[in-house]
Order: C-alpha cells, then structure tokens, then sequence
C-alpha cells in the first residue's frame, strides 16, 4: 500500500471519528434536553396539583366556614420570620358555645367585600326591618363602587377592616406588605367614615392556606395594634355560583341553631343578588327562632380560627 492511500485512509478515519464524535454530541444534547425537559414538566405538574388542591380547599373553607391546616403549610413558614406558636390554639368549635335547648341564639350578620354594587340594597332591606350588621370593607372596593362608608356607619352598623387590595398573595407575602396593607385600609375608614375601626377580618379568614407566613404572624400584629379579628362559624354558602337564596336561608338558620353566638359569613359584591333577595326573609325566620341580630362591638363573644389570646 502506497504512502498517498495510507494517508487517504487516515484522513477518512478521521472524517469518520469526527461526524461519530458530531452524532454522539448531538444525540446526548437531546438526550439531556429530553430528560430536563421531563424533570421540568413534572416537577411543574406536581406544582400545579398542589396550587390547585390548595385552592380548592380555600374556596370549601371559605364556602362552608370549615378550615383545615396541613403540617406541610404550618412548617413552611420562614423560621427567620415567625415564632413557634407552640401553645397556639384552633378551631372554631368550643363547648361554651354549643347550644341547648332554650339558650338564646345572638347572631351577628357580617358582609364581606363591601361595598358592591348590591350594598345599597342590602343597607335598604336592614334599614326595612330595623336590623344593625358588620360590613368588613375592601379599599379598593370602596374606590370602585362609590365610597359609601360614612352611610354605613351612619345607620348604625358596625365596620370593620377585610385588607384594603383584597388580594391574598400579596398582603400576606411578608410582615411588611401585611402591615403597608392594613395601615391602608384602617386609614381609609377613618378618612371616609370617620371611624377608627378596631374591627378585622382576614381575607380567606385566619385558618387560610395561602400564606407565605403562619397566619398567627398576622394575628399577633393586629393584636398588637389593639385590633380583633373575627372568622365565622356559620357561612351563607353565597360564594359559590349556583346559589340560591333558599340555600342562604337554609344553611343559616341551621347553622344558628347550633350556637349560642353566631357569626355569619356572607357576601356583598356584583354577582350576590340572590344574598340581597335572601335578607328580609332570612330575618324573618331568625326572628321566628327568638335570635337576636346584633352588630359586631366589645360585647360580642370573639368567634376566631387561630384564639388570638393563645399567640403568645
């Protein structure tokens, strides 16, 4: 064999080893790209699983005034950030509270994202039946829908503070965007009602899943600006969609008959409707049972998820 094939055959060699080195190179790319690509999506899905689970069990506590708290969200609070809350206590049920036959029912009717444009109405129906509520007010609700807080306090029912954006991921991201919110909505209503509220209630109540931080952070802040927070043990049902107001009507007074303090959770925005044409005779029938309808004030039982007076 000559020196000129020799060389021929090296170079071809050589052709073969780069386009082998070429093709391997590309194949593990792909190969690579496939597997984080794959990583991704289900890492990403399982995220998605989660955010969705969690958003579901909101809108159930929110629609039902049940709560539920995994170890999962009570551990993933920035331990930089929060206390332990080891002697911290839950729930909305307590014995002291549970009715028997012949004890008297209070019941505080309690509006959320107010005003709307069905807030009008509902001051008009109370006004009809000479009943006094709580209506905790959005700011930027308020901003939208024409600031009717003075009228509120003007008639005679109680106001209280629900965060002024309404908006959860964001007021509940830090202390500081929590505290920037709640100053906010407090200096809003002693602007436009001239009433400094000392009344509040958490968006999604204080046993929500969405924060970033343990819910007792919050709630030891407004206990330290002289504020008290209220859930609800009965709810209205009036946050799903398909409503009805003999559903409202059913779902409180059966929930009242439970308690001898009621704190009932409705709603009053655009799409509540059904809730204004459910007032007159919700109050009829309380007033059937012998409750007694009250606005929130400083006699009133406290009705909380996270008992303010654990957090230490």
């Amino acid at each position: 064999m000559t020196a000129e094939k020799r060389q021929e055959q090296e170079q071809q060699r050589l052709r073969r080893a780069r386009v082998n080195k070429i093709r391997n190179g590309i194949v593990i790319t792909i190969a690579t790209w496939m597997v984080v690509s794959f990583l991704a999506i289900v890492i990403l899905s399982v995220s998605l699983i989660r955010m969705n689970c969690k958003i579901k069990r909101l809108e159930q506590s929110v629609a039902t005034g049940t709560y539920t708290q995994t170890v999962e969200d009570s551990e993933k609070a920035d331990e930089a950030d929060t206390e332990p809350f080891a002697n911290l206590v839950t729930g909305i049920d307590t014995e002291d509270n549970m009715a028997a036959e012949g004890d008297e029912h209070l019941v505080y009717l309690t509006f959320d994202s107010v005003p709307g444009d069905n807030t009008l109405d509902l001051l008009r129906e109370l006004r009809k039946y000479n009943v006094k509520a709580t209506f905790f007010v959005s700011g930027e609700a308020a901003e939208e829908n024409g600031d009717i807080c003075q009228q509120i306090v003007d008639e005679g029912h109680a106001i209280g503070m629900r965060s002024y954006s309404n908006q959860m991921s964001k007021i509940y991201s830090s202390r500081e965007a929590f505290l920037a919110d709640y100053q906010q909505i407090h200096d809003y209503i002693l602007t436009n009602a001239d009433t400094d509220s000392r009344l509040y209630r958490f968006p999604g109540g204080s046993g929500n899943e969405i924060s970033n931080l343990d819910m007792a952070v919050f709630a030891q802040m407004l206990t330290e600006h002289g504020v008290t927070y209220y859930d609800w043990n009965v709810s209205a049902g009036d946050a799903s969609a398909d409503y009805t107001s003999d559903t409202v009507i059913a779902n409180v007074t059966q929930g009242v008959s439970q308690y001898k303090t009621s704190v009932v959770l409705l709603h009053d925005d655009d799409t509540k409707s059904n809730t204004v044409e459910a007032i007159g005779p919700l109050i009829e029938a309380l007033q059937d049972m012998g409750a007694e309808i009250l606005p929130i004030d400083d006699n009133t039982k406290v009705i909380q998820y996270i008992h303010a007076d654990s957090i230490e």
